[in-house]
């Protein structure tokens, strides 16, 4: 895996947007979510989305619960850790901070941009699951000259931040097509159209999105791949055990009548 250093792309975050207010809770009525990939186990791109997750969102976001010396799990040493992941003037033992000041977040955004420790267990919902939400989230902006950022966002409708990734993505535009329904005129989305390329194909972006939605996955749980593994385990030993436990009841009472 290799890092670039640590640098201040963007004074905004990735997922600056995703939940500025709580009263801000859009959902995505009518927008199916696309299938986040799970690349939990894949330490290379754990790493990849380490990168981006600290390079783009930390700028606004903070992530109170989650301590630079715990990215040791994903296979990285502490000088590689203090060379490419942390930020000017902080410490490997400390937990992840955003940069922005609160003040200016809530003059800019109208709220403190929302800790992301457990984002993508928080957007878990009936339409799929948060990672899947992110997924879609990160992939669906849109340039709209009506919004005060000059962004927008299919998942998330009148979004508050502007697209952080859209040098990566490049600027697009949503078509959309107006057709009746319930006797009412609704805008329907029909796709995509290119306006400036990004430095990433779509595919390398999406790649690099599903690299960075699975470290959010991550860092929600770091203990989740493993919890699931020593629990496949005792319900094995609690099986076996059941029927041991059967058989030497039947052997106890065979006698008594």
């Amino acid at each position: 895996m290799t890092f670039t250093g640590f640098t201040r792309k963007s004074m905004f975050g990735v997922v600056a947007g995703l939940l500025l207010a709580a009263s801000a809770c859009a959902t995505s009525e009518g927008v199916p979510l696309d299938h986040a990939p799970n690349r939990t186990r894949d330490m290379a791109a754990l790493q990849n989305g380490a990168k981006l997750f600290v390079n783009y969102c930390l700028n606004c976001h903070s992530a109170a619960f989650m301590r630079y010396t715990r990215l040791t799990d994903l296979g990285l040493t502490e000088q590689q850790i203090k060379d490419n992941l942390l930020p000017p003037g902080a410490k490997i033992g400390e937990t992840m901070k955003a940069a922005i000041d609160p003040k200016q977040a809530a003059e800019w955004f109208g709220a403190n941009p929302p800790d992301l420790t457990v984002i993508a267990r928080s957007r878990a919902g009936d339409k799929g699951s948060g990672a899947d939400y992110l997924y879609t989230y990160l992939r669906t902006f849109y340039r709209d000259e009506t919004r005060p950022t000059g962004w927008n966002n299919l998942a998330f409708p009148t979004i508050a931040m502007p697209h952080a990734l859209w040098e990566l993505q490049g600027s697009r535009r949503a078509v959309f097509e107006t057709v009746k329904e319930n006797g009412q005129e609704v805008h329907e989305f029909k796709g995509w159209e290119q306006l400036t390329p990004g430095s990433m194909t779509t595919a390398q972006y999406d790649d690099a999105v599903g690299d960075l939605v699975s470290y959010l996955q991550w860092m929600g749980e770091p203990i989740q791949n493993t919890r699931q593994r020593i629990g496949v385990w005792v319900l094995l030993f609690l099986g076996l055990l059941t029927f041991l436990t059967w058989r030497l009841n039947a052997a106890y009472w065979k006698d008594v009548k």
